[in-house]
């Protein structure tokens, strides 16, 4: 009784359930791929003579990074690639009005379109997404794709430079008699008879491009050519994709070139520096240090080429020169300031050229070195002298000299040959006051010369703060 009852239930349900319709775009995937026997491996042309038409277009998303030194730019691009497959058509009205599917690009034929410039990475586009295929058989492919491309770095005008990057497109395997590469906006393409290509202006779609906080772009344009290779006959066209780019200056003004200025202005106050302070030398071997630094630091921000030198860097290196050549003048100077008659002599043309001549020319103003009391020396004829010579000017100290010597010249012969008349302490007194002012006119002559050592040197710093002054 059980076993009969459930017979009957069975058997109802399997009347009642009916079978699930297939889904129409089950059916036209099933349709296109299966049943028509399509292989990804053939061109998709009725004849082998026919050319296939391939459109390429370049939609820049983000400008991730521009490698300098190795001369290698990052970007982030979806290739957009268009072309007809003539067994991917079907009749709208026998799929349910369906005009348009998606199926996963691995299961087409793709053109192997390439990036000839690679510089690190991959060739082809590593992520396959699904294609967008119409009823009357045209593909749209646009995958996104991280490419490393080689760029050549110009750094004559660092930090204030412009770079013009390129990518180029191409098929590696299709001639241009099978493959046609054509830009996809080539309708807008202007025709250059000198170097047989053609360009579109505005060749890259950036209106989704995320701003970069380093580069802004300037220009975009897609070039068309076709290239003949010493292996085959056949032209191979390719597109190149060219990027102006403009460097924001704002970052390296703030952090490279304004302390190198600064830096290098110091240079100008190691003349102005006294030499009494010690510092000079310090200074200078601190600024030639400094810029030492900056100029490792833009080694390491550049390419190595030996085709060009940044400004900035000649700028560096002359500055370096500079501050080299203030070391070396430094030490002479110290050398001439510090000298005294005791181991150097003045020559007569020198005294004249560095504490006359040149003194006037840089409008140098001599101190007034006169006394305002007056050193009693020696009595002649039972007056008392005193020494009005002024112990910084040799002119006047040797006329004076010679005033004084003649003077007394005669007295001084008579008092010594009276000295036998006088106590031994008078005689001895007498000797003293004579050794003194023999002493005092020799330090007066010896501050003479080492004053015209000192006028030399501030002479030597002057000009050489002016001529320095005048190079930065």
């Amino acid at each position: 009784m059980l076993t009969g009852i459930l017979s009957v239930t069975i058997i109802g349900l399997c009347y009642c359930i009916q079978k699930a319709p297939e889904p129409v775009e089950n059916r036209l995937h099933h349709d296109l791929l299966h049943v028509r026997s399509y292989s990804k491996l053939i061109r998709p042309v009725d004849s082998n003579l026919q050319r296939l038409t391939v459109k390429v277009g370049l939609r820049l998303s983000q400008l991730l990074d521009m490698d300098e030194k190795n001369q290698i730019m990052t970007t982030s691009v979806w290739l957009r690639q268009e072309w007809f497959d003539q067994r991917l058509k079907w009749n709208p009205s026998e799929y349910g009005g369906i005009k348009m599917t998606h199926i996963p690009s691995d299961h087409l034929w793709r053109p192997d379109i390439l990036l000839y410039n690679n510089a690190d990475g991959d060739f082809v586009v590593t992520l396959l997404t699904k294609a967008t295929v119409h009823f009357d058989g045209k593909i749209i492919w646009e995958p996104p794709v991280i490419y490393k491309s080689y760029c050549p770095i110009d750094v004559e005008y660092f930090p204030f430079d412009m770079q013009e990057c390129f990518m180029k497109f191409g098929s590696w395997t299709y001639d241009g008699h099978e493959l046609d590469l054509q830009h996809i906006c080539d309708a807008q393409a202007v025709y250059n008879e000198e170097t047989k290509e053609k360009v579109i202006t505005w060749g890259i779609d950036i209106k989704d491009f995320y701003p970069n906080v380093e580069w802004d772009i300037i220009n975009v344009t897609a070039r068309r050519k076709e290239k003949f290779y010493p292996c085959c006959p056949e032209p191979y066209p390719d597109i190149t994709f060219n990027i102006t780019l403009r460097r924001r200056t704002l970052f390296y003004s703030l952090n490279l070139i304004m302390p190198c200025v600064s830096i290098s202005c110091l240079t100008v106050l190691v003349f102005y520096l006294p030499s009494d302070s010690g510092e000079k030398i310090t200074l200078s071997i601190s600024i030639l240090l400094a810029l030492t630094v900056f100029f490792l630091l833009l080694s390491d921000i550049n390419p190595p080429t030996s085709f060009v030198i940044p400004l900035i860097g000649k700028y560096l290196l002359f500055t370096m020169i500079v501050v080299t050549m203030s070391i070396f003048l430094a030490v002479y100077t110290l050398g001439i300031n510090f000298r005294r008659p005791a181991t150097h002599r003045m020559s007569p043309w020198v005294r004249r050229v560095f504490t006359e001549i040149l003194p006037r020319i840089l409008l140098m103003r001599r101190p007034d070195m006169e006394r305002t009391t007056r050193v009693p020396i020696r009595t002649c004829n039972g007056i008392e002298m005193r020494d009005v010579r002024d112990i910084y000017s040799s002119s006047q100290a040797s006329s004076h000299s010679k005033e004084w010597t003649t003077e007394c010249a005669y007295d001084n012969t008579q008092q010594n040959s009276d000295l036998t008349k006088y106590p031994r302490e008078i005689k001895e007194a007498f000797q003293g006051v004579i050794s003194i002012a023999d002493h005092l006119k020799t330090e007066d002559e010896e501050n003479s010369v080492s004053f015209s050592f000192n006028e030399f040197y501030l002479s030597i710093e002057l000009l050489s703060f002016k001529i320095s002054n005048n190079k930065k």
